[in-house]
Parts: C-alpha cells; structure tokens; sequence
C-alpha cells in the first residue's frame, strides 16, 4: 500500500483497516482510488482509501474503527448515482460495499427475499423471475446498479406508478450506524406496527444515517401478460390531460411516460422513428395483468388517452411491435449526449394535475434564459426529468443555466411539487432544500443525523444544507 496525502489517512489507520479485511482489500494508492471518487454526476473528489467489505461484521468494525480514529466513510455501490451522494467531499475513505452481492434467502411462499446490498436489481429480478416473481424498483441502470444504491436514493423507476417505490416495497433492514452500533428495523410481515419505523427512514438517506448490510425486500408476483401503447398529441397540454385522466380510472398502467416537443424532435433526429407530423408531446404506456381482461384494459386506457390533442394510439401485437414503440424512447439518451456537452438532470415531482403547467413553464424559462430544456420521464407519477443542456466552456451560458436552474426549482415548488423524486439530494440539490424543507423541520432532522452519527463521520456534508 502506498498512503495517501490526505491528512485524515494514516498508517496507523491504515494498518489497523488491513487487521479487519486482510491488506488486498484496502487502497490507499491514489492511482487504485481515484475512480472511486466520482459518480454520474461527473463530480470527483480523490478520497484517502478504499476498503471493500465483504460481510456485514467487517462494517461493523469498519464504522467503529472510523468513529475511533474521526474518519470520514463514505458508503458506495457502484456509484450509478447523479448528484454526488458518493463522493468523499475532503477525502475521507470509500466503503465499497459491491462485493457483499449474495443472496441469502428467496422465500416464494412469504413473497420475500434477503439480500446483501451490493446485489444488483437485474440480479434480483433474475432470481424472483425464476420463482414467478419481481421487485418492483425498476431504475433505468438496473443491469448495473445495486439494491443498496437503489435504497440509498428511494430510486423506483418507471413502475412506481403502479406498484410503489422502495420504501413500498421493502420489509426490513439490518444496518450499522455512523456510532457503529448494529440495528434490525422492520419486519418479516405485510403487517407491523410496533416501534417507530426506521426502515424507511434509512431508506432515502443517501447513506448520513447508517449503513445498509441486508435488506429483505418484499417481492411481487409476474403478471400474466403485459401491453404497450405509444400516444401522440399536438402538444403538452394534452398529453398533460392525458395523465390526468389515465390516473383517474381503475386500470392503473404500470409505466407512464411522458416526452415533450424537445425530447421528441431530438429522437427523430436520430432516425428510424415513425410519427406523425405535429407531434408535440408523446406518452409511453404500459398496461399488465390477467390476459383474460387485457383486451378491456386496452381499451379503457385507450378511451382515458383521447382527447381533442391525440393524434395517434398504437398498440403494440408484438414483441417486435413492441420494441419499435419504444424505440423513440431508446434514442433519446444518445441524442442528448451530441446535443451539449453537458446535460444538469433535475428529477423533480409535481402532481399529476400540475403536469402541463409544469411543462409550459419550463418552455418559458428555455425562453427567458436562451438555454435549451428537454424534459420526459415517469409521468403517472408527475416525476420528470428536467434536462438544461449547456456548454461548460461558456461562462455566461453556464451563468445563465444556474440562474434558470433555481427558477425551475421555484416553478416546482409553487406546484405544490418537490425536488426529487428518485435521484435524491446529494451535493446537487444540498443548497436548494432550504426552499422546500422549513428552518424547524431541517432542525429536527440534523438532530435526528446526531443521534445516528454522533461523530459526524458518516456520508458528511450530504443531503442537509450546511449550517451558516
């Protein structure tokens, strides 16, 4: 091991590490760490080690060690993450929790599953495939992202609308707090109400409370058979109307999601994307449940789609059919990436009703500060994802981008909105949560972080603005 310079890692501290996990699975070269100080937010800061646990009593003895000697950890998956949640703001060391991947337990007859937090969800969705069964949260970096990274952040993904988030759908944790002290929260049933419930608390909290060992998930039975419409409208008023009406009635789709005009314009111009002329805004369905009642399911959801604005309802027969749908959805990530050089991804939640007056405001604000803005994402649940492409390389235009940054976060708010639905705060939106969270509240949940991490040492200066 080569040790670092920074002055909160020492040999000591470093050798002490190695008697826990054995010296292979402590870094301390800056060479072997420097890709563990970043995550998809594009932030990096060098952090003074990395040790990677493979079991829940070796975090155990990290955390306490870390309290004893006032050393920052910072709990990691493999850093999917977009607001900087991961990275050792001042140094400090990288738990890597990725390799505690095993699956301990499927349990068919209870709908459950235990699990170590570095598992990944296609993982998890693999193994409760197998027995007829899924986890609902369903982010779009599955394949590679862990179930501790999907607790840390909330994260849901598209079929939120319908079945609910991870605080939804996971019964218990075990953990180890910044004081280095074991707990169990939660339960083994459907049902429990004894004791305040702290598994939802730790989960949304990005990892400044404890740190996630085991989770035992609640898991969800297949559906029998699943269905995809495309609808396209002449604009975002109507496809807002839409949603509305779609969440109103009984046949709750299992994925809503909405593109506006932008987002749109940019998939066609990657090619092989057939639309109809005009289109303003497109909406994305999917509809499961027993094949016997699909065919009526289609077409109630068919009749809540139209309105005045649809131009066109597909409904896919196939597989193929189906992929051809969603192939305007699939082509709008890499379009973006040639569009600007830098894309500030803002996952914001507004109600349902609020959506077309959302839109309508972003398109304003594009206006006012001559940036441009695609907006698409969860619309069953009013959770877009706000895109302000800029070049980095501009001052003025990255002057312009922040100013009309804060205005989007005002427009949110002033609908009765929030900030995040899934991406969660990190170090991105840390100095916006004053907006939303009042003085006395933010209070109480400082002091709530106290009473889990009394040291300060875990996840520091994430998720709660800093004090004055």
């Amino acid at each position: 091991m080569t040790l670092n310079n920074s002055p909160i890692i020492t040999s000591g501290f470093l050798t002490a590490l190695s008697q826990i996990v054995g010296k292979q699975r402590v870094y301390s070269d800056p060479a072997d760490c420097w890709a563990y100080g970043y995550d998809n937010s594009r932030r990096h800061e060098l952090p003074g080690g990395v040790v990677f646990a493979l079991k829940h009593e070796e975090v155990h003895d990290i955390i306490q060690l870390c309290n004893q000697k006032r050393v920052p950890v910072i709990p990691r998956g493999r850093g999917t993450g977009t607001t900087g949640a991961t990275v050792p703001v001042n140094g400090g060391l990288i738990l890597s929790l990725e390799r505690m991947n095993s699956i301990h337990l499927i349990d068919p007859a209870n709908r459950a599953m235990i699990v170590e937090p570095g598992v990944t969800n296609q993982e998890v969705q693999i193994a409760a495939g197998q027995q007829g069964f899924f986890w609902p949260p369903d982010p779009t970096s599955a394949a590679f992202c862990t179930v501790g990274g999907n607790l840390a952040y909330n994260s849901a993904g598209p079929r939120a609308v319908k079945y609910g988030t991870p605080r939804e759908n996971v019964l218990g944790l075990r953990a180890i707090t910044g004081a280095g002290e074991e707990i169990r929260c939660g339960v083994y049933t459907t049902k429990g109400v004894v004791g305040y419930d702290f598994t939802r608390l730790l989960i949304g909290s990005e990892g400044t409370l404890a740190v996630i060992t085991e989770a035992t998930l609640k898991l969800t039975p297949l559906p029998e058979t699943k269905r995809t419409l495309r609808a396209a409208y002449k604009d975002a008023e109507s496809a807002g109307q839409a949603v509305a009406a779609l969440m109103s009635q009984p046949i709750i789709p299992c994925a809503l999601e909405f593109m506006d005009h932008q987002a749109v314009s940019l998939a066609q111009a990657q090619g092989g994307v057939d639309l109809p002329s005009g289109v303003g805004a497109l909406l994305m369905i999917e509809v499961d449940g027993p094949t016997v009642a699909m065919e009526d399911a289609i077409t109630k959801i068919k009749k809540a789609a139209t309105n005045t604005g649809l131009l066109e309802i597909t409904v896919a027969g196939t597989i193929q059919e189906t992929e051809k749908l969603w192939s305007v959805r699939k082509a709008l990530s890499p379009a973006l990436r040639t569009l600007a050089p830098k894309k500030i991804n803002e996952d914001v939640v507004v109600p349902v009703s609020h959506l077309a007056t959302l839109i309508r405001g972003l398109e304003r604000l594009a206006q006012e500060f001559a940036i441009t803005i695609v907006n698409f994402g969860h619309a069953g649940n009013g959770n877009i994802h706000v895109n302000l492409l800029a070049n980095p390389d501009n001052l003025a235009e990255m002057k312009r981008t922040k100013q009309c940054l804060e205005r989007v976060f005002d427009l949110v708010l002033s609908l009765n909105g929030t900030l995040s639905g899934e991406h969660g705060v990190g170090l991105e939106k840390r100095d916006f949560i004053n907006k939303e969270i009042d003085p006395t509240t933010l209070d109480l949940m400082r002091r709530i972080k106290d009473q889990f991490d009394p040291n300060g040492i875990l996840n520091p200066q994430k998720m709660l603005p800093l004090k004055a």
